[in-house]
């Protein structure tokens, strides 16, 4: 439940311009989560969210990952329960998730080091990660389907 939660919170930052705890509150109840305001700030930590300046001045929150302490417990634990599809075409990954999940779990992906990946792109379901070559790509793409993050 508690995963599950956490994804709702970055799938909903990541949509909209969340600037209060009480506000992703609101977000977290209109989504059918029962949470007290106690239980959203611990997400906040957990989930180490910042406020950063937005391009209309004001303060939101955001997912930001210190590539110095990537986490690959919490990649994979978005990977079990947000990645729908993994596939390669010649030297492209294509990563396919639950809508609002691409941007976080790219982010998150990008916090650790790879150096068959050239480059990551996100949208609203779908991730591309360009490697090398297609063998890197075909071995990326077999690492992630397996759960397993290098």
């Amino acid at each position: 439940m508690k995963n599950e939660r956490h994804n709702k919170i970055l799938e909903i930052i990541t949509k909209y311009p969340i600037t209060t705890q009480d506000e992703l509150l609101s977000f977290l109840k209109n989504e059918g989560y029962d949470v007290t305001q106690s239980t959203v700030s611990r997400d906040i930590k957990q989930l180490k969210l910042h406020k950063t300046h937005s391009q209309d001045g004001k303060y939101c929150y955001t997912a930001t990952f210190d590539k110095s302490k990537a986490s690959k417990g919490h990649l994979q634990s978005l990977f079990s329960t947000s990645v729908v599809s993994v596939v390669n075409a010649q030297n492209i990954v294509v990563i396919k998730t639950d809508s609002g999940m691409a941007q976080a779990i790219c982010a998150t992906l990008d916090s650790i080091t790879n150096d068959d990946v050239v480059g990551t792109i996100a949208g609203e379901d779908t991730i591309m990660a360009i490697c090398k070559d297609e063998e890197s790509a075909r071995n990326y793409a077999q690492d992630l389907s397996n759960g397993i993050v290098r």
